[in-house]
């Protein structure tokens, strides 16, 4: 019995074709302008991380592309990105490209002359669906309203 594999879109899109809901994106970008680091907790460890936003494009428009540790070292400006397995992520309501642990971003031999920075994705707004926080039953119990010691009326006494 073979194991299917989910097949990895290959395809390159353009800047303009990007939607909140892309998944799997390859795209090829030149780097317009990159943001000072700033640094962030994590809040799942702790950790420190760095984190900065570099506008990308192509001649069809530009976007926000996030970036993380090492990877902001390995952007220039002015230089052509090829990235592979990205996806779109809304922040605040504007569209990101992010790179995330599935993809990868490395340098392009291709060459894009002007981007055009009008259409830019990260500028508009769109709606950003609500994450309500999902509660978790502590110690393994569930929801049914009784816990451990069985459902009690009025003391907390067992009166025989």
């Amino acid at each position: 019995m073979s194991e299917e594999r989910p097949t990895i879109n290959l395809e390159t899109v353009k800047v303009e074709a990007l939607t909140p809901n892309s998944k799997q994106v390859n795209t090829t970008v030149k780097v317009v302008s990159k943001s000072p680091v700033r640094e962030t907790i994590s809040r799942r460890d702790g950790s420190v991380h760095r984190v900065a936003d570099a506008l990308v494009g192509d001649e069809t428009g530009s976007i926000y592309l996030t970036l993380w540790d090492d990877n902001i070292d390995a952007v220039k400006e002015d230089s052509v990105l090829e990235i592979k397995n990205g996806y779109i992520s809304l922040f605040k309501g504007s569209m990101r490209l992010n790179i995330g642990r599935y993809g990868s971003i490395s340098s392009s031999t291709q060459t894009i002359g002007s981007v055009n920075t009008d259409n830019n994705l990260s500028d508009k707004q769109f709606e950003q669906e609500r994450r309500y926080p999902t509660f978790r039953p502590r110690y393994g119990g569930d929801y049914g309203g009784e816990g451990r010691r069985g459902r009690r009326k009025f003391g907390s006494r067992r009166r025989f």
